[in-house]
């Protein structure tokens, strides 16, 4: 399934870019002890050693660390640090490693390891496969297009799922779910109907896991800074399967048939459920079954200025953002350049994503990524202006990965977006902005494409970074606008 994790196109599956199909989601359970849970707002509550929490001004909840959330660390009972806009110095981010101490979350990264694994093999075989059936170019692009599609009814009617049952039984269901639509793609009198329809229903149940899953994290790490750079993780480890996956499943598929591909793929969905069942601990359902469902739950989500400020941060750059991607293809014809140096275009993006995120999150604090969360996202796509110049491969890439780069402002969003959701509706919003951005996503290739054909490729690319940015000021200003929405006043809808 797609990871939404990842903000580019070409990753789908993510915390993001996104590939396009299968994806997964978080869990919960009973409260065992040392499992966190709510306190009242402006309450100091003590955090593992060298886990400091990041909260934006107005401190959203904070939670007890449980005992062994880090291991070997101890409790101290010093009030947890804040970090948001206009905030004071905060102690140092305490890095990637420091993620990996946190037991469970070993258990939820290697399951998206397997599960990015599956995804990217699943993409190429089930193209070819269709593709060998029906000979059909139209069919078998449609494969892609299907891993974009149905996230927007998942994303929606399903969202209020999230909050209403315990999160690692949501996850492990469907992963199986997603396993047994695999394992019905094997079958050999599985028509293309059937496929492209299995395609589909596992395009519904993605957003459902992701959500659930980003908002597990929450549970897992904190509100604080370990959230952040776990998100952070997931969507680097989605932005690099694009650029190995897609290679080693190509060389899979010279060794075995793609109905053999997708056996692993099947396989690769019952580690992940696996490792999810005995990796994780058993939460309860975030609002006890009485919240509101369907899309009157996701209106009155939506209703809160702060909240709704914050998703469309998340979903315009990454909708201009997929735009040279799209035309990738297209600008190396016009330009006159070979299949290797495509493939340089294509990679530039994703690369940059992941150096500014490394970077990001390996020496900048938490307050230093929260302030630079407004002028990172602005920036994002101006690079694209070098376009209107029809620069070769070499300033082209350049372009892309300065862009990309650029994608560091999410984990200072990240922090903003986890404070300013309700922990009761909080899998509703996961689910809903991952939706959001794997949509947009969609929509953006799909308007590049239909713009290149009256308009030259290069002109369309630097067109977008004129109304990209044009757009990108116009939603931090309204971003802006709802500063200091986070603390006590984040329960009540802004109209």
């Amino acid at each position: 399934m797609p990871k939404p994790d990842t903000p580019t196109p070409s990753a789908p599956p993510g915390e993001p870019a996104p590939a396009p199909a299968l994806a997964r989601a978080g869990e919960t359970a009973s409260v065992p002890a040392g499992t966190p849970v709510s306190v009242p707002v402006g309450e100091a509550v003590p955090l593992p050693a060298g886990a400091p929490a990041s909260v934006p001004a107005g401190g959203p909840k904070a939670e007890p660390a449980p005992a062994d959330r880090t291991e070997g660390a101890s409790a101290p009972g010093s009030p947890t640090p804040v970090a948001g806009p206009g905030q004071g110095p905060v102690p140092p981010s305490p890095g990637y490693r420091a993620v990996f101490r946190v037991r469970e979350f070993r258990f939820v990264f290697a399951a998206h390891l397997f599960s990015l694994l599956g995804v990217v093999i699943s993409e190429l075989a089930l193209t070819v496969l269709v593709y060998d059936l029906t000979r059909s170019p139209l069919l078998s692009s449609l494969t892609f297009a299907l891993g974009f599609l149905p996230y927007l009814v998942g994303g929606t009617l399903l969202a209020g799922l999230t909050d209403r049952f315990p999160p690692r039984r949501i996850l492990v269901v469907c992963d199986l779910v997603c396993a047994a639509c695999v394992v019905l793609m094997t079958v050999p009198a599985t028509p293309v109907a059937a496929l492209l329809a299995l395609r589909c229903a596992i395009a519904v149940v993605s957003p459902v896991f992701n959500g659930t899953r980003m908002a597990t994290l929450a549970d897992v790490l904190g509100e604080g800074d370990l959230f952040v750079l776990g998100r952070s993780l997931l969507r680097i480890v989605s932005q690099s399967a694009l650029l190995a996956g897609f290679a080693a499943g190509g060389v899979l598929l010279t060794v075995v048939p793609p109905r053999g591909a997708l056996v692993v793929t099947a396989a690769t969905f019952l580690v992940s459920a696996l490792l999810l069942r005995l990796g994780t601990v058993r939460r309860p359902a975030r609002s006890g079954g009485d919240g509101e469902g369907g899309l009157a739950g996701t209106w009155a989500l939506l209703r809160d200025r702060r909240v709704r400020a914050l998703m469309v941060m998340f979903w315009v750059p990454p909708f201009f953002a997929v735009v040279p991607e799209a035309l990738a293809a297209p600008y190396a014809d016009e330009i006159g350049v070979s299949t290797a140096a495509l493939g340089l275009l294509m990679c530039a993006l994703p690369v940059g994503t992941i150096t500014g995120e490394l970077l990001a999150g390996s020496f900048l604090s938490a307050a230093a990524r929260s302030r630079l969360v407004l002028p990172l996202a602005v920036t994002g796509v101006l690079p694209y202006l070098l376009y209107a110049v029809r620069p070769g491969v070499a300033l082209a890439a350049a372009a892309l990965f300065l862009a990309g780069a650029t994608g560091a402002y999410t984990l200072g969003l990240d922090a903003r977006f986890v404070a300013a959701v309700p922990e009761e509706r909080r899998g509703r919003a996961m689910t809903l902005m991952t939706a959001g951005m794997m949509t947009v996503q969609g929509v953006g290739m799909a308007g590049a494409g239909l713009a290149a054909e009256f308009v030259p490729v290069h002109a369309v690319v630097a067109g977008t970074g004129v109304v990209g940015t044009l757009c990108l000021l116009a939603a931090a200003a309204e971003l802006r606008a709802t500063e200091g929405r986070d603390g006590a006043d984040r329960h009540v809808p802004h109209g």
